[in-house]
C-alpha cells in the first residue's frame, strides 16, 4: 500500500472549504483526471458515488462511499474500482483561513496495470496530488 500526504493553507472559513469538498460534483472541477461524477446518492456516512477516472491514459470506473462525516472536522471515503483508496481529509480552522490535511491510502493492483507501469502511476499520482492541491486553494480563494 502506497500513501500520499498533503498539508494546504487556505485563506476561506473552514465551513466554505468542507462544503465544497462535501461535494462529489466538485472532484470535475479539482480532481485532475477525474472525467466523470455520477449516481450520487446521499451525505455523509454511507454517501456515495460512481466515477470515471483517467490515469496515465487508462479509463478506470469505481464507486466511493463515504464512511466518516464530521461537518467542518473530517471527511474519509473509502473507492474501489481499479485502484483501492482511502481519503482522509481533515480541516482545521487557523486564523479564519482553513488548514486542509488529506491523508490518501491506495493500492494498485498489480494485474490492472503490471509492475513497471506501476511505478510511473505512482509519480503520476503524486504530480496529481499537488495539482489538486493547488486548484483546490485557487478556488476557494477566488
Amino acid at each position: 500500500m502506497a500513501r500520499i500526504e498533503r498539508i494546504n493553507t487556505i485563506n476561506a472559513p473552514v465551513e466554505k472549504v468542507f462544503t465544497y469538498l462535501s461535494d462529489p460534483m466538485n472532484e470535475l472541477e479539482w480532481f485532475p483526471g477525474m472525467m466523470e461524477v455520477k449516481d450520487v446518492t446521499g451525505k455523509g456516512v454511507g454517501g456515495r458515488y460512481r466515477f470515471v477516472y483517467r490515469l496515465i491514459g487508462l479509463s478506470r470506473e469505481g464507486e466511493s462511499t463515504c464512511t466518516e462525516y464530521i461537518p467542518n472536522e473530517r471527511i474519509v471515503t473509502q473507492s474501489k474500482g481499479g485502484i483501492v483508496s482511502t481519503w482522509t481529509w481533515t480541516f482545521k480552522s487557523q486564523n479564519g483561513g482553513t488548514e486542509l490535511s488529506v491523508v490518501i491510502d491506495y493500492t494498485i493492483p498489480i494485474p490492472v496495470l503490471g509492475k513497471v507501469v506501476e511505478a510511473v502511476a505512482v509519480k503520476w499520482l503524486e504530480r496529481e496530488a499537488d495539482m489538486a492541491k493547488a486548484n483546490i486553494k485557487a478556488r476557494m480563494e477566488a
